[in-house]
């Protein structure tokens, strides 16, 4: 099988590529041709299809969204149109797999796809599909407004960072690509969680969207049973990920540890409010699979509707007590009261309580910790990932 596997970044840039790239790898190993689309950038991983990407384009560099000139080739990119049509008629594939090809791409090189006869499937990494801006996030706080189909909502609440002209590209954008019909010509969409796959049914027939939760390489991962007694949180310093919730709750508590690993826009102001929690960085490699290994616990106080996050699922093949906030595909995960604690966003005295319950008590941390691990090898493996992807390809191909 040839499959076209298009994802707007061709290097580990966050989740959505973490899964594009396991997915590559597994096509590859089983003997499969993939054939990659992506665009340049100096990060990017070696190809031997980088000669057909497109040229590099950062919509938020330089300038507003709205400018004029970047603006047509946001909606629609006459540049990726011409050349994925040249690589498809070059290459022939049985079956194109869209990951995040939004803005870059654009859903443009869905159409040239289906002219072609070749089926369509789509990850649903994110939220774009009912949320013109990615998030569901109005104001910092979880938002549902467009999921109706009702666009408008991001021009009137400036939900592009509070620019006028930035919402309404981002409105025009969504509307365009629904009277165009885009997404709707996409075979199957593969939603990462029944809570991502219960949002898109107010658009799309049930039949078209396939739950496939991400998977986790266990056999990559080594449990541990080692326990340094420091809490752990993993992710990006922003609002949305709820990191001040948990420092708030690690100061009321003064009994635990807290590592706190990652960068973003809080972080020099979260620093300085909170003196007692240890800000290590961005860790990647060795150290932070030490820094997991270490760890009683693992926390994502999350205050947006997470889709299916990696960081979960890799604590629990860690063999890690999972605290996490009771939101969007996360309850999915997280196995309450047996491979962790669930409590309600934002509540800091909730989430000081949980974990205070935890670090007084290693047996359970200890106990939640491998029934975690055997969860994550037996409803999110990697294996079990591919195989769905598969078969999931193989009925599009041989209808």
């Amino acid at each position: 099988m040839k499959v076209l596997m298009a994802n707007k970044f061709f290097f580990p840039k966050g989740g959505a590529e973490v899964v594009m790239f396991q997915e590559r790898d597994y096509l590859l190993h089983s003997g499969e041709q993939v054939i990659d689309f992506s665009m340049h950038d100096e990060r990017n991983r070696e190809s031997p299809y980088a000669s057909h990407f497109v040229s590099n384009k950062d919509y938020r560099k330089g300038g507003k969204l709205s400018k004029l000139s970047p603006a047509l080739s946001f909606i629609h990119s006459r540049e990726a149109v011409s050349k994925i049509a040249a690589l498809i008629d070059k290459t022939q594939p049985d079956l194109m797999h869209c990951h995040n090809v939004y803005h870059q791409l654009t859903p443009s090189i869905i159409s040239i796809a289906k002219s072609r006869g070749i089926p369509v499937v789509l990850t649903l990494h994110d939220f774009k599909l009912v949320c013109p801006a990615y998030l569901r996030l109005r104001e910092g706080r979880p938002c549902s407004l467009c999921q109706d189909g009702d666009f408008g909502h991001v021009l009137r609440n400036r939900c592009a960072g509070g620019a006028i002209a930035d919402s309404a590209l981002l409105y025009a954008e969504a509307a365009i690509q629904r009277w165009l019909g885009s997404y709707e010509k996409v075979d199957r969409f593969l939603a990462p969680s029944q809570f991502m796959r219960d949002a898109v049914l107010h658009r799309f027939r049930s039949e078209q969207v396939v739950l496939l939760y991400n998977g986790v390489d266990t056999a990559e991962i080594d449990a541990s049973a080692q326990d340094d007694g420091y809490v752990l949180y993993l992710g990006r310093l922003s609002r949305e990920k709820g990191v001040e919730t948990l420092l708030r709750a690690h100061e009321a508590a003064g009994s635990w540890d807290l590592v706190v690993a990652g960068t973003g826009p809080l972080e020099r102001g979260l620093q300085i409010r909170y003196p007692n929690a240890r800000f290590v960085g961005q860790l990647s490699g060795q150290p932070l699979k030490a820094t997991i290994r270490g760890a009683s616990a693992i926390v994502v106080p999350s205050e947006w509707y997470e889709n299916c996050p990696m960081s979960v699922l890799e604590a629990m093949a860690h063999g890690k007590p999972v605290v996490a906030s009771r939101i969007g595909g996360i309850p999915e995960l997280v196995v309450e009261g047996e491979t962790g604690v669930l409590f309600e966003p934002g509540d800091a005295e909730e989430l000081q309580r949980h974990i205070s319950r935890l670090m007084r008590d290693p047996s359970l941390r200890a106990r939640m910790g491998a029934a975690g691990r055997v969860r994550a090898e037996r409803q999110f493996s990697i294996e079990k990932h591919n195989a769905n992807l598969t078969d999931t390809y193989r009925s599009l191909v041989s209808a």
